[in-house]
This record gives C-alpha cells, sequence and structure tokens, in this order.
C-alpha cells in the first residue's frame, strides 16, 4: 500500500471528529445545566414557583422556591401570600432539610397567624435545626416558646454515641464542622454532625469501647447561630436567659467583636423590661 493511503488511513474519520467535538461538548453542557437548574440564585417564575411546590417534585427545588418566596416575603410582595398553605403543608414534608426550611420561611412574615401553629410543632422536632429554624421564627412573631432552644444555641454541645462499639475518631480538636460531616465510626456505623461548630475535645479515647447513649465529642457554638440567638432573645429573651447572654457579652468562646456588641444590646433590652 502506498505511504500516502497508509497516512490517510489511519486518521480519524469526520464521524469521529464529530463524536469527539459532541462528547467534549456535553462535558462542558451537562455540568452547566446541572447547576443552572439547582443554583438558587436563579430567579423562578410564579408558574416555576408553583411547578417546584409539587409534593411529587424534586426536595431540592422545593427548597430552592421556598428560598425565593422567602425573599419575595422579606420584600413585603403580597404576591407571596398565594404560596403561604403550600408553606404550611411542607412544614410536615418527611424531609428534615424541608421542614428547616419551611420554619426559616414562616419566620419572614410575622403578621400571619396561621404559621404560629405549625411553628410550635416544629418547635419539637427531632431535628435540632428544624428545632432552631422555629424558635428563631417564633421569636419573629414574639413568641417566647423557643427560649431553651435559643439558649441552646449559645452553648457547646455533645455528640452521643448511637450504639456500643469501638469509637475511631475521624477528626482531632480544632476541626470545623458543618451538618453531615464524618466525626467519628462507632462498630462500624457513622457518627456524623448534626450542628455547625468547632470541635473542642474527644471525650472518649481513640480505640474505646463505648455504650449507647456515652458523650463522645464536645463542639463549641457556630458564631453565626449565637448571633441569631442573640438577636431572637432581644425580641422574646427574660431575665433566665440574662447569664448566658452576658455570657457572651464577656467575649463568649470565641470573643468575636459582633457578638460582643450584639450580646450587650441584648442583655441591655432583657435587664430593661420588667421582672
Amino acid at each position: 500500500m502506498p505511504e500516502s493511503n497508509a497516512k490517510a488511513s489511519s486518521r480519524p474519520s469526520r464521524r469521529a471528529y464529530l463524536l469527539i467535538t459532541l462528547f467534549a461538548f456535553a462535558l462542558v453542557l451537562l455540568p452547566f445545566l446541572f447547576w443552572y437548574d439547582t443554583w438558587f440564585g436563579r430567579r423562578l417564575t410564579d408558574a416555576q414557583i408553583e411547578k417546584y411546590l409539587r409534593p411529587d417534585d424534586k426536595p431540592r427545588r422545593a427548597q430552592q422556591a421556598l428560598v425565593q418566596i422567602g425573599e419575595r416575603m422579606s420584600r413585603g410582595d403580597p404576591g407571596a401570600r398565594q404560596w403561604y398553605p403550600r408553606i404550611i403543608a411542607l412544614a410536615s414534608h418527611p424531609a428534615a432539610e424541608m421542614r428547616m426550611t419551611a420554619a426559616w420561611i414562616m419566620g419572614q412574615d410575622p403578621r400571619h397567624a396561621a404559621f404560629r401553629e405549625p411553628l410550635h410543632r416544629l418547635f419539637a422536632d427531632r431535628s435540632a435545626l428544624v428545632r432552631r429554624n422555629a424558635s428563631l421564627a417564633l421569636a419573629a412573631f414574639g413568641d417566647p416558646a423557643g427560649r431553651v432552644e435559643l439558649r441552646a444555641m449559645l452553648r457547646s454541645h455533645v455528640l452521643e454515641s448511637p450504639r456500643d462499639g469501638t469509637v475511631k475518631y475521624r477528626l482531632k480538636a480544632g476541626d470545623y464542622v458543618n451538618p453531615g460531616t464524618l466525626v467519628a465510626r462507632v462498630g462500624g456505623a457513622e457518627l456524623r454532625a448534626e450542628l455547625p461548630g468547632e470541635l473542642r475535645r474527644r471525650l472518649q479515647p481513640d480505640g474505646a469501647r463505648v455504650a449507647p447513649g456515652a458523650p463522645l465529642a464536645e463542639f463549641s457554638p457556630d458564631d453565626a447561630h449565637a448571633w441569631e440567638a442573640l438577636r431572637a432573645l432581644y425580641l422574646v429573651g427574660g431575665r433566665d436567659d440574662l447569664e448566658e447572654v452576658q455570657r457572651w457579652a464577656r467575649g463568649g468562646p470565641k470573643g468575636s467583636e459582633k457578638l460582643r456588641r450584639q450580646s450587650e444590646a441584648t442583655a441591655r433590652r432583657i435587664a430593661s423590661r420588667s421582672p
């Protein structure tokens, strides 16, 4: 075979070039479409919000719709009221992420009395994040029912063993966790953080045998959660909250200036109220 023909036959065909180009295009396009479809900053139309809030749609889309409804509520948009019954319905959703978002959104309109009953139910939720958002929302209504949870947001929290077994830590003191971060394994079961915060100390030796309910790790309160709690206690705090608030006025766990200023303002507000 002539050399020129051999070289020509070794080149990719036009169809191969086309397939390679389409594959490269897909590598760029598909991640973009996924990002565009799930990015919460993308403005939704009323029709899209209505579609995303359907029970058979994806939970993440419903969250995106709720966030944008909340933005409209915070701007005083009366058109957001059309979805209030859907927000209340989502407060009973089986996914904690949905209940958490619904609780936060209901706090954006403290004039709507129908939100209070579902918020009181969420205050007793099994998820700590749901309880916290419900407590903050109730404070916006001037309802002090969530004060116990608000004080808990100002304190460190302890993660306990879910079962018996040998504990193997994945983190060290000083590591920061978000909800879902793997903290340790106990007898092969994963132990993940439910709340954000910094790991202050391990409460068991690595490799120790532990029983169910044994304290395993202590975490500091998250700054953002503490700040929200102090703002809420400014509205509904009582005398029995004052000591916890003043602890942050003295510097708190980390001495944040923003937190110190807020705690001082909250302490003054509580002290000014009648006993």
